[in-house]
C-alpha cells in the first residue's frame, strides 16, 4: 500500500511538472477613451500584435504571454489606479503610458513594486538621464523639437513663431516648446507668443488662432494632439492661408488627416516613423499588420510594437533570474519594425527622426 501511494505521489509530481507553465503577464496602459484615444488604441494594437507573434512561435521559453490592458483615460488618478491593477495582476513589465502627462503616476506605482515601465511614446525631457525603472524606445523632445527648429529656420525661412500648447499634457507640451524655443533662439529665431490652453469641450480654437495671428508671426506652432491640431489648422486656413503651420509628433496620427481634411495639407510635423518605408522587413510587417487590424500601422502602433518586442526578446535572451530592466539594458539591440532599439544605462533611447508634410492626406518625408 505504501509503495502504491508513493508511486501515485511521484506520478502526480511528474504530471504537475509536465503541465502548462504559468503564463508570463505583460501589462499595457494608455488612453483608450477620450480625445487622445487614437494614440492609446494604436499603442494597444501594436502591443497586442507583438504578443500574438510571440505566442504563435511558442511564447517565451515555453511560457505563453498573457496580456492585461488598462485605460488611463488621460487622467492622473485613473493612471495610478490602472498601474495598481496591473501590479496586482502580476505583470512583469508595463508597456505605456502613451502620453508624458500620465508617466509620473504610472512610474511611481510600478517603481514601488519593482516593475519596469517601457513607454513607446513618452518623450518629455524631464525623465531623461534618470536611473529608475522607466525606459523608452524614442528620444526625448530635444531631438524632435530641435529638428523642427532647424528645418524651419533653414528650409522654410521662418524667423518668428507663435505657439499654442495644451496644459492637459503639460509634461510633454512644455518640454517640447521649451526645447524648440532654445534651439530656435540659438539659430536667431524667436517664439513671439506662447499661449496655454486646456483641451476639452470648452476650448475655443478660433479665438486662440486669432491670438496667434495677432502676434504677426511667420508660422503658427500647435503643440497639441491630433484632435486639437486639426481644429487649429481649420481655423488658421479660414483666417489666414499664408502662414506656415507646424505640428508636433504627438499629433501625427491618422486621425489628424481624417479630422483636418484639406486644412492640414501643407502642415509640417516631426515624426519618428516613415510611412513610405519600402524596406522588405517593414513591408512584411505592414502587410501582416494590415491583415490583422484592417488598417495600416501608425507611429504609435509601431513604437508600441517595438517596446513590447524588446521586452519579450530581452526576457528570452536573459537568464530566468535576470531582472527585466537588466535584461533590456544588457541584451540589446532589439529588432524593431523599422529601426533597432537599444537603451543607454538610464533606459533612454535614440530614434531616427523626420520632418514630414501632409500632401493630399498623406504624410510625406521632406527632411
Amino acid at each position: 500500500m505504501r509503495r502504491t501511494r508513493f508511486a501515485l505521489f511521484l506520478a502526480c509530481c511528474f504530471l504537475a511538472a509536465c503541465g502548462p507553465s504559468e503564463p508570463l503577464r505583460l501589462g499595457f496602459v494608455g488612453g483608450l477613451s477620450g480625445r487622445v484615444a487614437d494614440l492609446g488604441e494604436a499603442g494597444r494594437d501594436g502591443f497586442q500584435f507583438a504578443v500574438e507573434q510571440a505566442n504563435a512561435t511558442g511564447g517565451v521559453q515555453g511560457r505563453r504571454i498573457e496580456i492585461v490592458v488598462r485605460d488611463d483615460a488621460q487622467d492622473p488618478a485613473q493612471a495610478r489606479k490602472a498601474a495598481e491593477e496591473l501590479v496586482a495582476a502580476g505583470v512583469v513589465a508595463i508597456i505605456g503610458p502613451m502620453t508624458s502627462a500620465m508617466a509620473q503616476p504610472v512610474i511611481e506605482v510600478a517603481g514601488a513594486a519593482g516593475i519596469p515601465v517601457v513607454s513607446p511614446t513618452v518623450t518629455t525631457s524631464t525623465l531623461t538621464g534618470k536611473d529608475d525603472l522607466f525606459l523608452r524606445v524614442t528620444a526625448d523632445t530635444r531631438g524632435y523639437a530641435g529638428l523642427s527648429a532647424r528645418h524651419h529656420f533653414a528650409r522654410t525661412g521662418v524667423r518668428r513663431v507663435a505657439a499654442v500648447f495644451d496644459t492637459r499634457n503639460q509634461a510633454y507640451t512644455e518640454s517640447w516648446l521649451g526645447d524648440f524655443r532654445d534651439a530656435f533662439a540659438a539659430l536667431g529665431g524667436s517664439v513671439v507668443a506662447a499661449i496655454p490652453f486646456a483641451s476639452g469641450d470648452d476650448a475655443d480654437h478660433g479665438a486662440l488662432v486669432r491670438q496667434l495671428l495677432a502676434s504677426d508671426a511667420d508660422a503658427l506652432l500647435f503643440v497639441a494632439s491630433a484632435f486639437d491640431t486639426a481644429h487649429f489648422a481649420q481655423h488658421a486656413r479660414q483666417l489666414d492661408a499664408k502662414r506656415t503651420l507646424i505640428g508636433v509628433d504627438w499629433a501625427a496620427t491618422e486621425r489628424l488627416t481624417e479630422l483636418g481634411g484639406k486644412a492640414v495639407d501643407g502642415l509640417f510635423l516631426t515624426q519618428y516613423f516613415d510611412r513610405e518605408d519600402r524596406s522588405p522587413e517593414y513591408q512584411r510587417f505592414r502587410t501582416v499588420y494590415e491583415s490583422r487590424f484592417k488598417h495600416p500601422p501608425g507611429f504609435a502602433s509601431v513604437a508600441a510594437y517595438d517596446a513590447t518586442k524588446a521586452v519579450i526578446d530581452a526576457i528570452w535572451r536573459a537568464k530566468s533570474s535576470t531582472p527585466v530592466k537588466a535584461a533590456l539594458l544588457g541584451h540589446g539591440p532589439f529588432a524593431g519594425a523599422q529601426h533597432p532599439v537599444s537603451f543607454d544605462r538610464f533606459g533612454d533611447s535614440t530614434r531616427k527622426a523626420f520632418i514630414t508634410t501632409i500632401r493630399d492626406g498623406r504624410f510625406v518625408v521632406v527632411d
